[in-house]
């Protein structure tokens, strides 16, 4: 079955979306999880994104997660294992009308830098976040059944942007 791409503008009930599931994923997980982060450009005011909300929780040992697959299951989450990012455990929500991706990595990842920098990165940085929905917002309107090809048509402003991002996060460190 084809995945429409469908890119809206922000919704401010994304935080609270994210907040409420934030909490069904802390009583699975219990003390396993040390942080949990709204990634993605849900987590970015202003910014036009697919409908989905990206959890990202950072665990001490990404190895016990597999544990805790039946009751994610339970919530409605299908257990995707490392799903092409060696390191990361990767659950998404409501099939093909996704509605939440879950990201778990264990402390210490590389891959936690590259999202909060992101993150934090456009949302200083108002500016290149128009730049990056108006694309997103074209792209989808270009492939409205083709999420590959929408994929493809970002990744060379997110590569440029996540250089930026990381270049800045680090000075702050």
């Amino acid at each position: 079955m084809t995945r429409k791409v469908a890119v809206t503008l922000y919704n401010p009930d994304w935080p609270s979306l994210f907040k409420s599931e934030a909490a069904l994923l802390k009583k699975i997980f219990k003390r396993e999880i040390l942080d949990i982060h709204h990634i993605g450009s849900t987590s970015i005011p202003g910014l036009a994104a697919k409908p989905v909300i990206d959890i990202m929780p950072i665990v001490s040992d990404i190895e016990m997660v597999d544990r805790f697959n039946e009751q994610m299951i339970s919530l409605g989450y299908e257990p995707r294992g490392e799903n092409g990012l060696p390191g990361r455990r990767y659950f998404q929500k409501g099939g093909n009308q996704r509605t939440h991706h879950v990201h778990i990595y264990g402390k210490g990842s590389p891959d936690i830098t590259r999202y909060l920098a992101f993150r934090d990165y456009l949302r200083l940085n108002v500016n290149e976040a128009k730049q990056y929905g108006a694309l997103k917002m074209e792209l989808a309107k270009q492939y409205p059944l083709d999420i590959e090809a929408y994929i493809k048509g970002k990744e060379a402003l997110v590569r440029k942007m996540e250089m930026k991002a990381i270049k800045w996060y680090e000075s702050l460190c």
